[in-house]
């Protein structure tokens, strides 16, 4: 396994002084870390760039106040560990169970020394290549004709050493403050900085600037000792369990709330920073409008909400992606639009849309799923490491995507299996989904797992596995008009229980898209933003379940097989051997599951293993 250095000839990298890999991982956090384990598994020649001293290192500062809000469910009552990982939200990905955050802490929410403490051993334990103290800059590509994407990366570290790279994957993270345009922002103290000890603010009167985690756990810290607390942010506070986004406000941090609707002292405001300036007056700070960017003067209005100053204001909005490795002038740090304008701009492949060959890992990667799934955070980006090195190991390595090969009528199983215990298509709901790709006479299937769905048009390009036939896309997804900050989330019916009312179902639950050929790039380009896939041929909801597992005889398993009936236009059923034999002599045309049990008997099918669900589950 060659994990290491090499110095190559001139032809190939073209620097005889440069030390070369063909893949360099800028970042040794959690999902470099992630991505470092496949590669190591797959024996390729990477290394991955670290410039402090200990592996996540970002987590010695953040949070602040050391408490994670990943949750770390240390029982779910089943021991499957593929299921377990659904609700554990901190481990990486391994053949090694004792790599396993449950096993560090007993904390539903565990200090952040805890999750440095996992990341140091999984990356020792794993013999992870990690080369420490470098702190790479200077990134730009170099012609290179005969390299795969016509170009080489170079880069040198703080010690002058230059590098060559084929594939670059940054996993640097999002470190950098976001710091808004507003006057005066210098009198705030960054939540990067500012002071974690309670009596530091003893009686004082505090204003967070941000509306995030970050805000209101600095809030939620201090709350017990200042004389108030006001949070400022250009929108109003998007709650976690009305989005169903991990990254919105978590019910951790946002003890607040209750101050400040049981009128407290402590309040939330929605205005825009820029249209807003700090001043300072005396030993207090004002916030007031800047004149020269609003409209409104705060003087005509005696009951002005920031009317009284502050003793401390705190900057906590934050934090945007770090583009200070690359060469001036390079082309490579596109942003994205809008909401996701803080992160890298990248192609559902998770390459940069200006540069062939850099690709994009973990929270940086994000901006594929912002408000959407959990690819910002372990419990996601474990699982869209995976997906990228898949896709790295086909164009690179002509690699084929993972697939099971498998009888049709052995699918139904395999579907059940998947919806019941697959962790990484329900952590990354409507961005990872597991594909069918059927045989040109639909007897046979190939079956991938958590294939990027924005690809499933150019599913051959990116896994190697032609598409002759339909294909089936197993899909998690919520209800569309269900989440939102302005839904009651908590409303009397908010929960469906029949199965003929399945496509109305609001919470979390498996859906099925029927292609008979795969979807163009211009059925993908003309479906709507909220829209997971194109319409397809065959639509099947599954009705949501209270315990999130589909297993029920008559709601979940009978409209499973009625569906694939109607599109096999054949008998699902299962039979015992006597009467597949009666009702070949009787009626001369044996039903598929007795023609595969024949041909299973005669050792041309393999048997069923593919599936925890006997066959005698189907109705």
């Amino acid at each position: 396994m060659n994990s290491g250095g090499s110095r190559q000839p001139t032809s190939s990298s073209g620097c005889e002084a440069c030390v070369h890999h063909d893949y360099c991982v800028v970042g040794a956090g959690p999902s470099g870390l992630q991505l470092g384990y496949f590669l190591q598994m797959s024996g390729r020649n990477y290394v991955i760039f670290d410039r402090s001293s200990k592996a996540g290192s970002f987590y010695e500062l953040y949070p602040r106040h050391r408490k994670l809000i990943s949750i770390n469910k240390r029982h779910t009552g089943r021991k499957n560990a593929e299921y377990n990982m659904r609700h554990d939200w901190n481990s990486l990905l391994s053949h090694d169970d004792s790599l396993r955050m449950t096993r560090y802490s007993r904390q539903m929410f565990p200090d952040a020394q805890v999750l440095l403490d996992y990341l140091d051993d999984f990356q020792r334990k794993l013999n992870i290549s990690v080369q420490f103290n470098t702190n790479i800059q200077n990134l730009r590509t170099e012609s290179a004709p005969a390299m795969a994407d016509g170009h080489i990366y170079r880069m040198e570290d703080q010690r002058g050493q230059q590098y060559s790279c084929r594939t670059i994957i940054l996993a640097t993270g999002m470190s950098v403050p976001n710091i808004p345009t507003m006057k005066g922002i210098d009198l705030a103290r960054g939540y990067e900085s500012v002071s974690v000890d309670p009596e530091d603010f003893e009686g004082k009167a505090v204003l967070i600037l941000g509306r995030g985690n970050a805000a209101f756990e600095v809030a939620d810290s201090l709350y017990g000792s200042t004389s108030l607390i006001h949070l400022i942010g250009r929108s109003r506070v998007r709650l976690a369990w009305s989005t169903h986004y991990v990254g919105d406000l978590r019910a951790v941090n946002n003890g607040l709330l209750d101050t400040y609707q049981l009128k407290s002292l402590d309040g939330l405001a929605e205005s825009s920073l820029e249209e807003m300036k700090l001043e300072a007056k005396g030993n207090k700070i004002h916030l007031v409008l800047d004149p020269e960017r609003s409209d409104t003067d705060e003087d005509t209005f005696d009951n002005y909400a920031f009317r009284e100053p502050y003793d401390v204001v705190i900057r906590a909005l934050g934090f945007t992606f770090d583009d200070s490795i690359f060469a001036n002038g390079t082309s490579a740090v596109s942003r994205g639009k809008a909401l996701t304008k803080k992160y890298p701009a990248i192609n559902h492949n998770y390459e940069s849309v200006d540069t062939r060959g850099l690709f994009y890992a973990g929270t940086a990667s994000h901006s594929l799923d912002f408000r959407k799934s959990a690819g910002g955070f372990i419990h996601g980006f474990r699982y869209t490491a995976r997906t990228l090195h898949r896709l790295l190991e086909w164009r690179y390595e002509q690699v084929q995507w993972p697939a099971l090969s498998l009888p049709r009528l052995d699918l139904f199983n395999t579907i059940l299996r998947r919806i019941n215990e697959a962790s990484g298509t329900y952590q990354m709901f409507q961005v990872l989904g597991d594909v069918a790709v059927f045989s040109k006479d639909g007897q046979t299937v190939r079956y991938l797992e958590e294939f990027p769905l924005q690809l499933l048009h150019q599913l051959p390009e990116h896994s190697g596995i032609p598409t002759p036939g339909a294909v089936l896309v197993v899909v998690m997804e919520y209800g569309r008009n269900f989440s939102g900050a302005d839904k009651d989330t908590f409303r009397e019916d908010r929960a469906k229980g029949e199965p003929s009312e399945a496509d109305l179902s609001n919470f979390l639950h498996p859906v099925l898209y029927f292609y008979k050929t795969l979807p163009s790039g211009m059925d993908m380009s003309k479906k709507s933003s909220k829209d997971t896939l194109p319409q397809p041929d065959y639509l099947h909801h599954f009705v949501e379940d209270f315990h999130a597992f589909w297993d029920a005889s008559h709601s979940h398993i009978l409209p499973l097989r009625r569906f694939l009936e109607n599109v096999y236009e054949a008998d699902q059923r299962e039979f015992f051997s006597a009467s597949c034999f009666q009702i070949a002599m009787t009626m001369g045309n044996s039903p598929e599951s007795c023609q595969h049990r024949y041909l299973r008997g005669m050792g041309l099918v393999g048997a069923d293993d593919a599936t925890n669900f006997p066959l005698s589950s189907r109705l």
